[in-house]
């Protein structure tokens, strides 16, 4: 059994994988778990492993009931403890507006991004109880903090994961379990994400946003390390990342002059 887990509940090719090797080169077990695409999957447990690195590959679709609870007990009882988890589940189904957004779709959103962060909680903290320490990193999106036209589904339900993750805080924190939202305020060069979502126009979008105008999930993943290694009497429960070349989700709506 490995000493030291981090497990990552939504490993793609972006921000979930990058973090998952970055994790896996400083001795950590990954174990990887994605809803779909085994064969990318498995590219990325074959990469972690040819660098000397180990790390293992589920599939797991979060919101069917048990699958969660299920990936946790496995994990804490094949490979390790799990030190450190990242909670990387998105639930983005583009700008819709209010009368074209479905019952099914609104409560999807809740499904994967506030109900599967509260289902992870109640699997897998009692251990990091037990053990006085655990590390939970959460993704987080700019609609948790400004809701925006056509973003209902998202904005409710992202915004329900940021104040889960203030109450597990108040709650955990003084039990020696570190809890950190991390808002993504910008696009993340991530192919199985963005990439999918711009389709054949995600390398000129890219192109037009300039040196460093997309987030560079390597670099989100040189934050997330940090974050899981602060010391207690300084830890980070909310940041925002985002690339220079963009405004802050709070002077989007300012007028130029204060834009600038």
């Amino acid at each position: 059994m490995s000493e030291r887990v981090i497990l990552v509940l939504g490993a793609g090719a972006g921000i979930g994988g990058h973090v998952a090797a970055r994790f896996a080169r400083e001795g950590y077990h990954a174990v990887l778990a994605r809803r779909s695409d085994e064969d990318g999957l498995e590219r990325m447990v074959a990469a972690i492993e040819a660098s000397g690195a180990s790390a293992t590959g589920r599939l797991v679709n979060a919101v069917e009931d048990g699958a969660i609870e299920e990936l946790v007990e496995t994990t804490e009882r094949d490979i390790g403890p799990i030190e450190v988890c990242l909670f990387n589940l998105g639930a983005q189904i583009g700008n819709r507006p209010f009368f074209e957004t479905s019952h099914k779709a609104f409560e999807m959103g809740w499904r994967m991004t506030s109900y599967a962060l509260f289902r992870l909680g109640q699997a897998m903290l009692p251990a990091m109880v037990e053990r006085g320490r655990g590390t939970l990193l959460v993704t987080s999106a700019t609609s948790a903090m400004r809701g925006n036209a056509g973003q209902h589904s998202h904005a409710a339900a992202i915004g329900g994961r940021r104040l889960l993750c203030q109450t597990l805080n108040a709650e955990f924190a003084p039990k020696g379990i570190h809890v950190a939202h991390i808002v993504v305020d910008g696009p993340v060069d991530a192919p199985d994400t963005l990439g999918k979502l711009l389709g054949d126009r995600f390398e000129d979008y890219k192109a037009s946003k300039g040196v460093d105008g997309v987030l560079d999930p390597s670099a989100i993943a040189e934050t997330y390390w940090h974050l899981a290694h602060q010391p207690r009497n300084a830890w980070t429960h909310e940041l925002d990342l985002r690339p220079w070349t963009d405004v802050p989700w709070w002077n989007d709506n300012a007028p130029p002059a204060l834009n600038s």
